[in-house]
């Protein structure tokens, strides 16, 4: 009995140090760089929201944050990493739609939902459909009604499979009856470019990724997929406004690190990120691009990505749409 008494309180004893450490170590945090992966190259919407992000996140913490470019399988690479990382808020993930369309498209090394504590939601913005100004149509009846009479023969960019710029394109097929043909690329970046050469005749990029360009006079833009019209380019009409009733994509990017990461830890990357969503010049970058600042909780955006995952599993499934 002597003896057990003695193992349980050696027990307690290490397991009350254990503790004390890891809130020493989140009292003490950060002590060196912190790691920002994104799961697409650099010149994505992604990228540049992370690249927008990291310092101000710097100066809120103390310590440098470096983006991390780990590109490929629609974030899962990067994903995957991130997961299999120590949990002690040196590595930080860029969460875009592929953490919620990747379960339902891939076999994944780890899982979207428990291997990650969710810091933040971010950022929202939505996609902006242009085409190459070789196309003709200049609205969205138009180009129903073009492309209606083209079955298979107009081809669009996306992102990679499973991406907002994709589903965007195969539930405007869906619902509207017409028949493009996808040729993906790996992110928003390539894909812009294919678009930009004619190499592809339209594509559903991302508002910060695409705004430019249709300033520019190299792309014309013809609608927004999202529920209201965008402040970055409130002249465009939603998809659902200008003739496909119900059709409403909308995009995200968040923040998560890897599962156990201390309660503490956590508590103070969100606090960096809530302050750093209020500096005026932040907001005022990220509104620019057509992405509106969000900064809610750990539980909210939890529940917004369980949230997530099971709404695209739906249509995913229901559009037939398969990882290559």
């Amino acid at each position: 009995m002597t003896s057990m008494r003695a193992s349980l309180a050696t027990l307690l004893a290490g397991a009350g140090s254990m503790v004390f450490c890891g809130a020493a170590a989140a009292q003490n945090y950060p002590v060196k760089p912190i790691r920002f992966i994104v799961g697409f190259p650099p010149g994505g919407t992604n990228d540049i929201v992370a690249r927008t992000l990291a310092p101000r996140l710097a100066g809120n913490l103390g310590q440098q944050v470096v983006v991390d470019n780990r590109a490929g399988a629609n974030t899962a690479i990067g994903t995957e990493i991130a997961a299999h990382s120590p949990p002690d808020g040196y590595t930080l993930m860029l969460n875009g739609p592929g953490h919620a369309t990747n379960p339902s498209l891939i076999k994944l090394n780890f899982d979207s939902l428990k291997d990650f504590a969710f810091v933040s939601l971010l950022a929202e913005s939505q996609n902006l459909l242009v085409v190459h100004p070789s196309l003709p149509p200049t609205s969205v009846k138009e180009l129903i009604a073009f492309s209606k009479k083209r079955p298979g023969e107009i081809n669009y960019g996306s992102s990679g499979v499973g991406t907002t710029v994709h589903l965007s394109a195969a539930l405007f097929e869906f619902m509207t009856g017409v028949k493009w043909v996808h040729i993906p690329y790996k992110g928003g970046g390539p894909g812009l470019v294919a678009l930009l050469s004619g190499e592809v005749s339209l594509y559903f990029g991302n508002v910060p990724t695409v705004i430019r360009q249709v300033r520019a006079g190299k792309l014309r833009g013809i609608a927004v997929t999202g529920p209201k019209r965008s402040p970055a380019a409130p002249e465009f009409p939603t998809v659902m406004e200008a003739g496909v009733p119900g059709y409403v994509v909308t995009t995200f990017y968040g923040m998560s690190v890897p599962a156990k990461t201390p309660r503490a830890i956590v508590e103070r990357l969100h606090g960096a990120v809530v302050k750093s969503l209020a500096m005026p010049e932040l907001r005022k970058q990220l509104e620019d691009l057509g992405a509106d600042p969000v900064g809610n909780t750990p539980e909210q955006y939890t529940k917004f990505m369980q949230d997530e995952i099971a709404k695209w599993a739906k249509v995913i499934h229901a559009a037939g749409i398969k990882a290559q």
